[in-house]
């Protein structure tokens, strides 16, 4: 059993608040940081997050506060769970208050200005002795915030930190499996992101439940080859964090990457897609990632070269589909 009783989750958004209100319920007293110092205000007064999560009430075992310095003194594990634009300058922060404490990050994405996978980041910040794991999987941030069920994938390459992090954190309405394949779970939780764009603009451009359905399956294909050349595992992306998250973001309106896809498709602007949903869109910086990180490593990934074609050059969503549509056909295996 878990000793854990004090946890810190780094990120006040609509993610690490269903997170802290997750932990809460069981019983843990929550720390939730934010940046906004006047969002945090808000939360106090409220016992709410009332911009991102404004009907779920916070437990009282859940505070609010601008003091990341002093949360994170203070915890004895760290949920990490900011935008991956955010995430290495936040690492930065935390690292010299850590102490003896693990980290885990609910982060989907790589780092944006060198492409490398956050843990990467992680190792080159705390060294190789500092204990810590990345948790990914279909995962709604208003679901779990509501107690619906939901599961999740935690990776590390410490067996017995998974197993320990599986103690506190899942329970109630979360179930957690643990894994060793790290950048196999990394893998699937940021590029997935990319072809929700995908499916979203086939939706927007009224193609049907037939064309989503190979976008998802033409879409895992992708990330399977990705996968290879990188060296994730085949059943990892056949999972919770590649498969089910993929799932999951191609075919439900929760999806901020699959609305941003919809309203492409039915003619807005990338600037008004984004200003619409009014929070981060994920897949927008991945989409560059993943052609960059396909190019070197000479995959083919056709959907997504499409996708960042239509985001950065504005290439019109119907030419993009009928590219994909004229390409040679080949066996599909």
């Amino acid at each position: 059993m878990s000793n854990v009783r004090n946890v810190a989750v780094v990120g006040a958004g609509s993610w690490g608040t269903a997170l802290a209100l997750h932990l809460a319920r069981k019983g843990l007293d929550v720390g939730l940081w934010g940046r906004d110092s006047d969002h945090v205000r808000s939360m106090q007064a409220e016992g709410r997050n009332a911009r991102y999560l404004p009907e779920v009430p916070f437990p009282e075992t859940l505070g609010a506060t601008s003091d990341l310095e002093g949360l994170v003194d203070r915890a004895d594990r760290v949920l990490l769970a900011v935008p991956s634009s955010g995430f290495g300058p936040v690492l930065q922060r935390i690292a010299p208050h850590l102490g003896s404490s693990g980290l885990i990050w609910a982060t989907k994405g790589l780092d944006l200005d060198s492409t490398r996978w956050l843990h990467e980041l992680v190792l080159e910040e705390l060294g190789s002795d500092r204990p810590w794991g990345v948790a990914s999987g279909p995962s709604f941030a208003g679901e779990l915030a509501r107690g619906l069920p939901t599961a999740l994938t935690l990776a590390s390459p410490d067996t017995g930190f998974a197993e320990d992090a599986m103690t506190w954190m899942a329970g109630g309405t979360l179930r957690v499996y643990t894994s060793d394949d790290v950048v196999g779970v990394q893998l699937g939780g940021a590029f997935k992101n990319v072809l929700a764009i995908a499916a979203g603009v086939s939706d927007g451009l009224g193609f049907g439940a037939n064309a989503r359905a190979a976008l998802i399956t033409r879409g895992l294909a992708e990330l399977m080859r990705l996968g290879a050349a990188t060296g994730a595992r085949t059943e990892t992306l056949m999972g919770l964090s590649g498969l089910g998250d993929l799932v999951l973001t191609c075919t439900d309106n929760q999806s901020r990457n699959r609305r941003l896809g919809m309203a492409l498709g039915q003619g807005q602007s990338l600037e008004e897609a984004i200003a619409a949903i009014g929070q981060a869109v994920e897949g927008v910086s991945t989409a560059r990632i993943a052609v960059a990180k396909a190019s070197a490593l000479g995959v083919d990934m056709p959907i997504c070269s499409q996708v960042a074609r239509v985001l950065f050059e504005q290439l019109p969503p119907t030419v993009a589909v009928e590219e994909l549509l004229s390409r040679d056909p080949k066996p599909e295996f």
